[in-house]
Parts: C-alpha cells; sequence; structure tokens
C-alpha cells in the first residue's frame, strides 16, 4: 500500500501572525515539503492544478519535473489534472514526457476541478463537464495506446494520422485515478477502463463516499477486471497531530476556522465528527485512518492534506516527521494484517511493464 500527500497550494494568511507568503515562498515551500516526504520514508505526492488565486500550481508537470531530478523514489502523482479543460492532446505528451523525466515515477488524477469560471477561462462549457471528462478521456486513452490515431470528436477539432510524442515509456502508459467527490458517471468511467478510483475523503461523511467506491468496485467486476475487491481504490484525508491531542486542537484551531474552504462554517468538532478530518495525537490518527479499511475496504493508496489553510511550513515539516516516524510504519504493518493475497498493490511503472509482457506473452 501507497501512503503520502497532496497539496492543493493554496496561498493563505497565517491567522495567526496575519502574514501571508508570496507566490515564490508557497511554490518553494511545496517543494521542500516534497522532498522532505521522500525523506520520511512517504511514496507519494501529488500537487493539485488550479488556475485562480489562492492558488500556485497552475503547472503541475512543471513542478513534478523539476522534483524528478531532485528525488529518487517517490510516486509523482498530481491531485487533480483538469481532463474537461485541458487538451487531451497535451495532457498526453506532458505525462507522457514527465514518465520519461522521472524513470517512471509519475502518474496522474484525473478529475473537473473544482472551480467553475475555470471553464470559460479555457474556452468549454460548464455544462459540458461531464461529457468532456469522458470524451476527452477517451481520446487520452487512445493517444497513448495507439501509435497513429484519427479523432472525431464533440468537443475538439479532429485529428488525422496524428502520433503523440513522446511515446510512453517502455510503451505503458502512466497509470490514472478518476477523481470524484460527488459524480457516479467517473465512477463508472474509472470502472470501465479499469483504471483507478480516487476518493478525496475530505468534506463529506463516509456514507456519501461508500455509495462512489462500492458503484466503482461494483462496474469495475461487471466489466472484468477482476473482482470488486481486486478494484483499485485511493483515498484522500486530512491531520493534524501533536503528541498530546489537546495541543494539537488548540494550534490548529484557528488555522481550521479561517481556511479557504470550509472556514467559518461548522465547528473543527463538528467537522471531525461528521468528515475524516483528524485532528489529535499519531495514535488517533493510526486508528481513524485504519477504520478507513472497515468502510470501504481494502485499498491500495491513502493521501493526507497536511499543508493548508495558512500553516507554516516548519509546522508541516513537524507534521510530515510524525506522519513518517511514528504513524505511516504502523499503518502499514496494520492494513497488511489480513488483507487478501488476491487484492493488487498500488500500480507501479514496473508491475504495468511486467504486466503487459506477461500479456503479451499469452497472446
Amino acid at each position: 500500500m501507497q501512503f503520502g500527500i497532496f497539496s492543493v497550494g493554496d496561498v493563505t494568511p497565517d491567522p495567526t501572525t496575519g502574514r501571508t507568503p508570496t507566490e515564490a515562498e508557497r511554490i518553494q515551500a511545496m517543494l521542500t515539503i516534497a522532498r522532505k516526504a521522500e525523506e520520511v520514508g512517504l511514496d507519494v505526492f501529488a500537487t493539485g492544478e488550479h488556475h485562480n488565486p489562492p492558488f500556485v500550481p497552475s503547472s503541475p508537470t512543471t513542478m513534478l519535473g523539476y522534483l524528478a531530478a531532485r528525488t529518487d523514489r517517490l510516486v509523482l502523482s498530481t491531485a487533480t489534472t483538469l481532463i474537461t479543460t485541458n487538451d487531451p492532446v497535451k495532457i498526453a505528451e506532458d505525462y507522457a514526457m514527465l514518465q520519461h523525466l522521472s524513470g517512471g515515477r509519475a502518474d496522474l488524477v484525473l478529475g473537473r476541478g473544482n472551480t467553475g469560471p475555470v471553464y470559460p477561462w479555457f474556452g468549454k462549457d460548464i455544462r459540458d463537464g461531464i461529457d468532456l471528462a469522458i470524451e476527452n478521456y477517451h481520446l487520452l486513452h487512445r493517444l497513448w495506446r495507439e501509435d497513429v490515431v484519427d479523432w472525431q470528436g464533440k468537443h475538439r477539432t479532429p485529428l488525422q494520422a496524428f502520433t503523440s510524442t513522446p511515446r510512453p515509456l517502455d510503451g505503458v502508459p502512466p497509470f490514472v485515478w478518476h477523481g470524484s467527490i460527488r459524480s457516479p458517471e467517473i465512477a463508472e468511467q474509472a470502472a470501465y477502463y479499469g483504471d483507478g478510483f480516487f476518493a478525496n475523503n475530505i468534506f463529506w461523511p463516509k456514507e456519501h463516499y461508500q455509495r462512489l467506491i462500492g458503484l466503482y468496485r461494483r462496474r469495475y467486476e461487471h466489466y472484468g477486471h477482476g473482482s470488486a475487491d481486486q478494484a483499485i481504490v485511493g483515498l484522500g484525508g486530512q491531520a493534524f497531530m501533536r503528541k498530546n491531542s489537546q495541543d494539537a486542537i488548540r494550534e490548529f484551531r484557528p488555522y481550521f476556522d479561517n481556511a479557504p474552504v470550509y472556514g467559518h462554517g461548522p465547528s473543527l468538532e463538528d467537522f471531525m465528527a461528521e468528515t475524516p478530518l483528524i485532528v489529535g495525537s499519531p495514535q488517533q490518527v493510526i486508528d481513524r485512518t485504519l477504520r478507513f479499511r472497515e468502510d470501504f475496504g481494502d485499498y491500495q493508496r491513502q493521501l493526507f492534506l497536511m499543508d493548508h489553510a495558512g500553516l507554516p511550513l516548519k509546522t508541516v515539516l513537524e507534521q510530515l516527521d510524525l506522519l513518517g516516524e511514528e504513524v505511516v510504519p504502523v499503518l502499514r504493518r496494520e492494513f497488511a494484517i489480513g488483507r487478501p493475497a488476491h487484492v493488487p498493490d498500488a500500480p507501479t511503472h514496473a508491475s504495468l511493464v511486467e504486466a503487459a509482457r506477461t500479456q503479451a506473452v499469452e497472446s
């Protein structure tokens, strides 16, 4: 099982000091956080994609390409790559290039994003959101698997005898997770292709995500990719830790109360009760995260959001020390107990290459 962190890259004032980092400081902080993730033994770093303030990561492949040269084993991913407003041709080429630069340490989470105005900014209509996600991924899927593509669709100009370059590393495309917080159509799409399904799992009660993940698992089996419990599931989550749980709550409360997404809304206690947000001791984070398996079944990837809401870099790095030293080793051990042998690990480039070779031999 893979453990890691994801960042939305928000530039938010620290409510305890009133200071707002510059964009340059925030970008450099994200790079430091990613390198720290590898240092403490995590498996994955993922960045969001946003094109509006107060966020800075508008070019994920630029950031991840930089990190590819400065890390050795970290899987470099996205928290969302906007399949609706990005040209699938550009996605095909950019992420194949990242694959080569990272030696295969790259995958991506496709999503529609959470900012409505982004559609007209890129010449699209938000009312076409689901159709764009479906049509654009169909083209992306073909571009990575066919050397020459002829294409006629509704939402972009046709392609004639087109070859995207570079071709995927070793002839194997980057693994795709389809991310969703609300849309059964996206769960269906992930199941149809036999891809992964990433449930952000940070805003709503578990019952909501159980329905989406349950649908994905059933349809994954329906399409013949394996049994429902072999479907590839990733989960998001949020955590803030101190050795003493009351210290954690006291320190995190002003950041929660002023967070750009859920600030000035429900209380911290209500939000923790209704969503997967965990604020407390490392043991409390362990206990709550282990319950995710009871809620959603065995899964392959767990990412935590830890650098948002104006938390200073020093505090985030302290959080990563706790995560890497005290939490993840226990989670690795406990999640392995009782995990059925037929449930796969998270796909990696090496495992996908081996699967492709095996399929070629059997064919």
